[in-house]
């Protein structure tokens, strides 16, 4: 019984950045409902590949039952790792959908969300030992602080987290709901939304590592593509977006690049296209696809 998974944003255009050939080997590196996956499948000959990740055990209801096609229930920090496994050393194409899906966020014991009363979990790997309860009630104040200032991009990150700190000491914080009104009066009625929107960001992307896991899966592509393999991004907020434009621009998350004699720098990849953005139409149809940029890349020759 395949879940009721968000619809795939940007799908054509993503799957379009990929310049499927007949017989390419692709991935699929964020599974869930299968839609981007069913796609490049419909552009696909009979001989290639598609090879998908996906950590969460509930995108495994979603499998596709075609003989071209693998997927792999981990995270695709490892990318490289298990396509070795497969005996794949290289890829025509990598899309990534990068964020949560629509599934994750509607199932409330999951935690996602800021709309239902969940505990406070948000592992996309339901395996992992770290949940959100973790980091609410153990990190501490300056730890606190800094992961909602650094993922959560929050100004007053200080004051919630001696807040939340001073809330633990009576009684420790289990849910959603829990959190929301130990943090009430810093959340003005305008704005309580946002606010709270940023806060739980926060707190998921420490909880999944979701920017160490992007670093460390862009860091591949330049050995894993083949000479005109494409990767093809679709990011949601702008801590994402950063590293993928800088990665494609440089080769390098922070720092300038390094430079020979005669003053050229080395930038494994480089752009394909302008940033893609949903149209009206899409975001009508499809809200979540409001905040999307795509971006697509390929080898440096």
């Amino acid at each position: 019984m395949q879940m009721n998974y968000h619809n795939p944003v940007l799908l054509h255009e993503s799957v379009d950045g990929l310049a499927i050939k007949d017989n390419g080997v692709y991935v699929d590196v964020t599974f869930g409902g299968g839609g981007h996956s069913r796609e490049i499948l419909k552009r696909l000959g009979k001989d290639g590949r598609l090879f998908a990740f996906d950590q969460d055990p509930d995108a495994l209801a979603n499998v596709i039952d075609d003989e071209r096609f693998v997927l792999i229930p981990e995270n695709f920090r490892y990318i490289s790792r298990f396509l070795r496994f497969h005996r794949v050393k290289k890829v025509d194409g990598v899309l990534a959908d990068l964020g949560v899906s629509s599934h994750q966020f509607d199932e409330a014991e999951r935690g996602f969300s800021t709309r239902f009363e969940g505990v406070l979990d948000m592992r996309m790997n339901q395996r992992s030992k770290v949940s959100a309860r973790e980091i609410v009630n153990n990190y501490s104040e300056e730890k606190l602080a800094e992961i909602l200032f650094l993922y959560g991009e929050l100004r007053n990150s200080r004051n919630l987290a001696k807040t939340i700190v001073e809330a633990r000491e009576n009684e420790e914080i289990e849910t959603s709901l829990e959190l929301k009104q130990v943090l009430q009066k810093h959340l003005p009625n305008a704005k309580a939304h946002k606010i709270l929107a940023q806060i739980f960001q926060a707190i998921r992307i420490e909880v999944n590592e979701e920017l160490d896991v992007l670093k460390e899966f862009l860091q591949q592509m330049p050995n894993l593509l083949n000479e005109e393999g494409r990767l093809s991004v679709i990011s949601y907020h702008s801590l994402e977006d950063r590293l993928v434009k800088r990665f494609i621009q440089t080769g390098l998350f922070k720092g300038e690049a390094e430079k020979d004699a005669f003053g050229r720098s080395f930038e494994p990849l480089k752009k394909v296209g302008k940033l893609i953005v949903p149209d009206a139409e899409e975001i009508k149809i499809n809200n979540r696809a409001r905040s999307a940029k795509l971006r697509i890349a390929t080898l440096k020759k």
